[in-house]
């Protein structure tokens, strides 16, 4: 069986908790009652518990929690959140003695990776912080492999995040050995190019019929002609035909997003770009901390090295040293590009005064018409219409009222309009 799950903890020894996504409504189903039913303090004079006696918790925010009682000992005991899975100290004032929900199952499920030996038969500390840093409250996919001798035993499962397998994530760091060699050698070519024949580029998306007006959004400006966009596939619009090798964003089980997400919390297993040739596809740290999909342009500075990249799903640019830039995982050049070069047509640069302030790698425009172009496009839905495909994609671009959005630079006296 296989179902989409949240991991809800992952405990000290290495047992991964898991909630089925169905379940999640009938749990919050549970917790609201449980909530309107105990309004009470904890129990606050002397109780003899017992070890295994059901519980509920208040716990650290404040919410009432199903609880069950897994070990006594002085003022504070260890207590399991049966339907999360975590074991914590916790004070008896925190605790009330209750049968009312025990006749209805725990809802988070424990795991163990089929097939997986932790190196020295148990997971040290290092493992199980990697675990909790990777999985905790993150959806994952669960492939069921074995159900437990017992109800209360453990499922022996695969599990995977972002399409990759975590027993073979984990043996890759040399926390595990996984039994199975065939997921080993999928994750070398998932996480690495090494050996594996190198795409020279990204794929570029479907672009939709020439004349068809579709929606879009500027992710870059060049110039006020030269743009980059980003068009959504999902909102019917007629693509052309993709070629054979090129990856459709439709048929791919893991957003791009998810990916990333989850390339973002292991990248520091991705070993740092050696090679330095143009276009080559890479991670690259942006300012806010994340790791993006990029390609190499240009060496800009040699003391220390600082290399020219380019967001392959923004179009935007940047000058990074190298230690911002790192191999991309194998399965991230499956996914087209999100931003598209466009040039737009129908205008063309206003004659100026020599003094006006010009773009420096653009001088035919002006800064001023530049600005002007950007609050036209700057976060707003637009819609386009491709009037060619070669030799570059040339586009008209439209404001929602279906107006050129050029119009209002014409109007100001920044751009002509060009027969």
């Amino acid at each position: 069986k296989i179902f989409q799950a949240v991991v809800s903890c992952v405990g000290h020894d290495g047992t991964i908790y898991i909630i089925p996504k169905s379940l999640e409504i009938e749990l919050n189903k549970l917790m609201t009652e449980i909530q309107s039913n105990f309004k009470c303090l904890g129990l606050l004079e002397s109780y003899c518990w017992k070890k295994g006696e059901a519980c509920i918790v208040r716990g650290s925010d404040t919410m009432w929690y199903r609880g069950k009682v897994v070990e006594l000992g002085g003022s504070a005991l260890q207590v399991q959140y049966i339907d999360r899975g975590c074991i914590e100290r916790i004070p008896q004032c925190h605790l009330y003695p209750t049968t009312s929900y025990t006749g209805i199952p725990p809802f988070c499920i424990p795991c163990q990776l089929y097939k997986t030996i932790p190196i020295g038969n148990f997971w040290q500390q290092d493992a199980v912080d990697c675990l909790q840093d990777l999985l905790t409250n993150e959806e994952v996919e669960i492939h069921v492999q074995e159900l437990p001798d017992n109800p209360w035993g453990k499922l022996s499962i695969r599990l995977y995040f972002g399409g990759m397998s975590l027993s073979s994530f984990m043996a890759y760091k040399k926390y595990c050995v996984a039994e199975d060699c065939q997921d080993i050698l999928k994750l070398v070519r998932f996480l690495l190019l090494g050996d594996v024949p190198v795409l020279t580029s990204y794929t570029l998306p479907p672009l939709p019929i020439p004349g068809d007006t579709f929606p879009v959004r500027v992710t870059h400006l060049v110039s006020p002609k030269e743009v980059y966009i980003s068009l959504d596939p999902y909102k019917n619009v007629r693509m052309q035909s993709a070629t054979e090798g090129d990856a459709n964003c439709d048929s791919e089980v893991v957003s791009l997003d998810e990916a990333l997400k989850w390339c973002n919390k292991s990248v520091e297993s991705l070993p740092l770009l050696t090679h330095f040739q143009t276009e080559t596809p890479c991670l690259v740290e942006y300012q806010d901390g994340l790791w993006y999909r990029g390609k190499l342009l240009s060496v800009e500075e040699f003391n220390p090295v600082k290399i020219l990249v380019q967001f392959v799903d923004y179009g935007s640019f940047s000058v990074v040293p190298t230690d911002r830039l790192r191999q991309i995982p194998y399965h991230l050049l499956n996914y087209p590009v999100q931003a598209v070069r466009a040039l737009l047509t129908g205008f063309k640069p206003a004659s100026y005064d020599q003094n006006v302030e010009r773009i420096p790698y653009s001088p035919e425009w002006s800064v001023e018409a530049l600005w002007a172009m950007m609050e036209c496009v700057e976060g707003k839905q637009l819609s386009a219409s491709i009037l060619a495909l070669s030799p570059e994609v040339t586009i008209s671009l439209y404001e929602d009222d279906e107006n050129l959005v050029h119009m209002k630079l014409i109007e100001m006296g920044l751009a002509d309009l060009d027969e």
